[in-house]
């Protein structure tokens, strides 16, 4: 098993060290910066989450930087970069680290493990990265690798499929150097053995991969379907006044977007007219008190905003008021405020 374990991990390794891109979470092993650039690569592609990394490392150099802004800035900073909640519990950590252990990050899985929003992934990475602990990460890149080379059909997303990749990958670890082994074999997955257009001819594993010699590269991983997706029907309502002020609310309901800021917003089953949008009472409120208000959609056609649950149908419509009052912001204090990417988009195009 010994040889058979070696010559899976050399050539990896091998292929890694004349192949890995320059990333500047490479380049360390301050347990700050790699945890931070963990929690962004969660679900998310390199190019998407190196200017993130990049953003926070220059506004927070350090963990009690982070530690010590608003949720509101850290939010704000994180725009666009989705999944939201990360930043909630990036934040979090940060605090908890900061306070509670003077800045200093455990330097082992368990410990790691306890920190809130870290699961087996990032504390695996973390601790093998920076300490050299012999714990083996298993995200999509590695379930990719492990179920091709060695043929397993068992659905990745099952209970079972988990515990059997997790004792695999870590039966093949290179127990002397497990931080370049995990990111070789992240980085293999993500650049050469990818989810379509495979290249396999030329693969290091080509002569031993399963599903390459039994023509079953476009099968593995089996991965059990998702949930239904669920179609949702916003209305977002943009009051204008003659102040130039309009008005946002923080949605603190759980869910998608949690603590973001949005224009007041009204879910239906489906499209509505103006004049059912009107009847809503969150709306009615500001029309009672303008008798002169008028409302008009701005998007004929309703932006599609794709999640992974979830489609969102967004129709922006104008209001526009006599007065807001106190309660307004004024249109050029809006991009002070985290939003969702949608209505980042619309803020935008609309021209506040």
């Amino acid at each position: 098993m010994k040889e058979t374990v070696q010559q899976f991990y050399n050539p990896l390794i091998l292929w890694y060290l004349d192949n890995k891109r320059s990333l500047p979470w490479r380049t360390t092993k301050d347990p700050y910066k790699i945890w931070l650039s963990e929690v962004m690569l969660q679900q998310t592609r390199v190019a998407q989450g190196l200017p993130y990394f990049l953003k926070f490392v220059d506004a927070y150099p350090t963990v009690f930087d982070l530690a010590g802004a608003s949720e509101q800035e850290v939010l704000k900073l994180w725009q666009g970069l989705g999944y939201y909640s990360r930043a909630r519990n990036l934040h979090a950590t940060a605090k908890k680290v900061a306070n509670d252990l003077e800045g200093i990050f455990p330097d082992n899985y368990k410990g790691l493990l306890a920190l809130k929003g870290i699961g087996d992934y990032t504390a695996s990475a973390i601790a093998s990265i920076c300490y050299d602990a012999p714990t083996a990460v298993v995200d999509g890149n590695v379930y990719r690798v492990l179920s091709r080379v060695f043929g397993i059909s068992t659905p990745i997303n099952s209970s079972g499929g988990i515990k059997e990749f997790k004792a695999l990958a870590q039966s093949l670890l290179n127990t002397e150097q497990p931080g370049i082994y995990n990111q070789a074999i992240m980085e293999f997955g993500a650049r050469y053995c990818t989810p379509q257009n495979l290249q396999c001819e030329g693969c290091i594993f080509a002569h031993r991969c399963e599903a390459f010699l039994r023509g079953k590269t476009g099968e593995l991983p089996v991965k059990i379907k998702k949930q239904k997706i669920k179609n949702r029907y916003f209305n977002y309502v943009v009051p204008l006044d003659a102040s130039s002020k309009t008005l946002l609310k923080q949605r603190t309901q759980k869910g998608i977007w949690q603590q973001l800021y949005e224009f007041p917003m009204v879910e239906a089953s489906g499209l509505i007219t103006a004049d059912v949008l009107q009847e809503d009472p969150s709306v009615y409120d500001l029309i009672s008190n303008s008798p002169t208000s008028e409302l008009s959609l701005y998007n004929e056609t309703p932006i599609v905003h794709k999640l992974s649950h979830q489609h969102i149908h967004a129709s922006f419509w104008i209001l526009t008021v006599e007065d807001l009052g106190q309660k307004g912001i004024f249109a050029h204090q809006i991009k002070e405020f985290p939003v969702p990417v949608l209505l980042e988009r619309f803020i935008e195009d609309f021209g506040f």
